[in-house]
């Protein structure tokens, strides 16, 4: 098999590696445009887990990768005059000219042709001549720029300037820092990489950047500019570029995005850059490159089907692996890019939320990593919400602290979420529902909400759906709430919705979001659009009468929830229903005065949260529940439901319960664990608004997470307490949290899980 490659860096050289050990008969050529010593990067980072896997690819390489490069433990954070020190988390680095050194004489050592200073400029100048074209050259690729069409790439460029500097400051540790200007903010990543150097990437907002007039500097004035910043940390040493081929202020770069669609055409194949890119700040876009080379060899020395079937088993493998990298780049890049929404925290929260940034570790990460400085954390957090831990007893876990809403004092962070059961019979509430609600009252969730229920018959999503139109309604709800305030120190939500363009289903498990086949009610939204074009129901367009009638109906919903002795109400502006309709510009067509810019949009839903707030006792709290993204083409994004929170914050919210999607159907969300608590990260912490995040949390580490990290101030689980009424009483006793109310009838269930869980990890520790 003849073989080249358009590239020399680390993807295409670990690839003609890997591929010559595994086909020693292969032809493999490498072509790279650089002298061989040429790199205008620094160190490069790889983890200890990362390592082991490299280990089994070619512990040759790796042997000689361990002589060479420089190990560390720990974080260090630099903030507001503070240095947090968190350990164990097992990082390596090495200088990029080095690996390509090591790499460059293993190549040789097996045969492959290494060509330097060779230029290439389209692919199909060899495609003809080779049986397999690998494009590794890098996010600027040639190969990918030929068949732009084909291989479609998604570039996002990002927001910030970057300048990636070296010094032979000694540092022992991965180090961030962070300094502000009169312009604003700017970050440092540094890291030493061998024994002499240190890679020092100075980080900035292209609004700061500019402010600070580094865009009229040349390079040597604006090394200055960053030697002066953090002359603290230097001690006196020097910034060095490597990269003064370029001119003036484009020795600040701007980090590129990087995802295609389509990784191959025919007998050319993307590796690396050239196919997907990580951001720097969590350090794995060599890593990502090297573990495409390994999934590629792989499957071309398979003997299952054709190259290009191959091929597309290896974009398959690798464009999954990519996507969640990037997911937990993304999350980490957005952290720096948005730091001024995180620099009013105390520097101990600053620091936790920077370390678990990624959505990739955890709390239970960092204990297991540093238990020392997991446990000082959880004291500090715990103190600051009013619960000091006495001398010689353990700190309680962040999901465990108290909160409080104007009146309400919830006794933890764990919300049963808003889950509609379609089993109600003309909207009232049975003994289905009393049991549902209570069993999950009673285990151990500080806030309970009920389902979307509807504020007239004509409201309701399905004929099962629970309302609060009627006194009976309302008898029957004040019982189950009567009943969990009676037997828990839980507190009672009730969630009013109207289902509008979404409404005249069938029950969810007859066929979701299809009409009823008769009984149909009429629907109404704020203009007449089908949810499903064909088969959906079309509603009318809203009258003002109806927009008055609809408020009257909320209106009625909120005084029999105070009847009915509810301690929360949270409005229903999401998912699509009446309120998130008139929001998102995908649902709202009208070109009156609720209709067009955002503040229009808004302005009815705003009306009926105003009338509702004024027939609510001011003691107890209201929430309103957003979709935070419409995961389609030209409608709400995240920045909008910051400015909706905003708006909804003004008018009286205590807290903004942050979802997304289901708003039109041809939505395409991208799921994956806790995929929606970036928007309640970005409504929080600029808004300074209390938030409730939502969306595949299903761990008590997710909780202590996103609580201790200040994404959120509670966390709402919909499928864990289906499956587990008392989901957060066995989380309590598997973290050893003995001091939360059970149901006095079950301590002796209590006392017999603690003690089983007791031996259990006793066993564990003795195995």
């Amino acid at each position: 098999m003849r073989i080249v490659c358009l590239g020399g860096g680390p993807a295409g050289l670990y690839f003609s590696i890997l591929m010559k050990q595994a086909n020693p008969g292969a032809d493999i050529t490498v072509l790279e445009r650089n002298q061989a010593d040429s790199t205008f990067g620094w160190g490069i980072v790889f983890s200890d887990k990362t390592m082991d896997g490299f280990r089994r690819d070619d512990p040759q390489v790796v042997a000689e990768i361990e002589r060479n490069f420089h190990h560390w433990d720990n974080c260090d954070v630099f903030f507001k005059g503070r240095r947090i020190i968190s350990g164990g988390h097992g990082y390596c680095g090495i200088g990029r000219l080095k690996l390509l050194q090591i790499f460059q004489a293993r190549a040789r050592e097996l045969g492959v042709n290494l060509k330097f200073e060779t230029e290439f400029k389209d692919p199909d100048d060899y495609s003809r001549e080779y049986d397999l074209v690998i494009g590794a050259d890098g996010v600027n690729s040639l190969t990918r720029s030929k068949y732009v069409e084909h291989f479609n790439p998604r570039i996002d460029v990002r927001k910030c300037r970057f300048i990636w500097l070296g010094t032979r400051k000694k540092l022992n540790a991965f180090t961030f820092a962070f300094k502000q200007t009169k312009a604003g903010w700017f970050n440092l990543h540094a890291y030493q990489f061998n024994e002499e150097w240190a890679t020092f990437i100075v980080e900035t907002p292209e609004e700061t950047w500019l402010k600070a007039g580094i865009d009229k500097m040349d390079p040597d004035q604006s090394i200055a500019f960053c030697e002066e910043l953090f002359a603290d940390m230097l001690d006196g040493a020097r910034l060095i570029s490597n990269a003064r081929h370029l001119r003036g202020s484009a020795v600040w770069l701007k980090f590129n995005r990087v995802l295609c669609e389509r990784w191959f055409k025919d007998n050319i194949v993307l590796l690396g850059d050239a196919a997907h890119t990580a951001h720097f700040s969590i350090g794995s876009g060599t890593k990502l490159a090297m573990e495409d080379a390994a999934a590629l060899v792989k499957v071309l020395t398979s003997t299952d089907g054709d190259v290009p079937a191959r091929l597309a088993r290896y974009q398959a493998e690798r464009e999954i692996e990519a996507l969640k990298l990037q997911s937990a780049a993304r999350n980490r890049m957005t952290w720096f890019e948005e730091v001024d929404h995180y620099v009013d925290m105390e520097p101990d929260q600053f620091a936790f939320a920077l370390l678990t940034g990624s959505q990739r570790v955890g709390h239970a990460n960092q204990k297991l990593r540093d238990p020392a400085y997991t446990e000082d954390y959880d004291r500090w957090f715990a103190a600051r919400c009013g619960v000091p831990t006495p001398a010689g007893e353990k700190p309680l876990p962040p999901m465990f602290t108290p909160f409080k809403l104007r009146g309400m004092s919830l006794s933890n962070r764990v919300v049963v979420s808003p889950m509609c059961t379609y089993s109600a019979t003309d909207g009232m509430p049975g003994d289905f529902h009393f049991q549902h609600y209570t069993a999950r009252g009673l285990g151990g969730a500080a806030l309970v909400m009920t389902e979307m229920t509807c504020v007239s018959a004509n409201a309701r999503i399905t004929p099962g759906c629970a309302g609060i139109w009627n006194d009976e309604q309302m008898a029957a709800w004040k019982r189950i709430v009567s009943f969990v305030h009676a037997n828990s120190q839980a507190k009672m939500a009730l969630q009013i919705g109207h289902a509008g363009r979404k409404g005249s289903t069938r029950l969810a498990w007859e066929g979701i979001d299809q009409p009823l086949p008769a009984g149909n009610w009429p629907l109404i939204a704020p203009s007449a659009l089908p949810y499903i074009a064909g088969t959906s129901q079309v509603p009318r367009e809203m009258t003002r009468a109806d927009m008055d009638r609809v408020k009257a109906d909320f209106v009625a919903a909120t005084r029999r929830a105070a009847s009915a002795d509810f301690d929360m109400i949270e409005f229903h502006a999401a998912h699509g229903y009446l309120m998130s309709s008139f929001i998102s510009p995908l649902t709202n067509r009208r070109s009156d005065e609720y209709g067009g810019r955002l503040e229009n949009r808004c302005r009815y839903p705003l009306e009926v949260f105003k009338a509702m707030r004024e027939a609510w006792p001011q003691d107890k709290p209201m929430s309103v529940r957003i979709s935070a993204h419409d995961w389609a083409p030209g409608g709400t994004t995240p920045d909008d439901a910051t400015q909706v929170a905003k708006l909804f914050q003004d008018a009286g919210a205590d807290i903004i319960h942050v979802s997304s999607g289901q708003v039109v159907k041809e939505e395409q969300p991208v799921y994956g664990r806790m995929f929606q608590v970036p928007f309640s990260d970005q409504i929080r912490n600029e808004l300074d608004v209390p938030t409730i995040t939502v969306g595949n949390i299903f761990e008590a580490d997710h909780v202590n997470t996103i609580i201790a990290a200040g994404r959120a101030d509670l966390c709402a689980l919909a499928r864990p307490h289906l499956a587990d009424p008392a989901w957060t009483l066995h989380a309590a006793a598997e973290q050893g949290v003995k001091d939360i109310v059970w149901p006095k009838q079950y301590v002796g269930g209590k006392v017999q899980l603690e003690r089983n869980l007791e031996r259990a990890g006793q066993l564990a520790l003795n195995a």
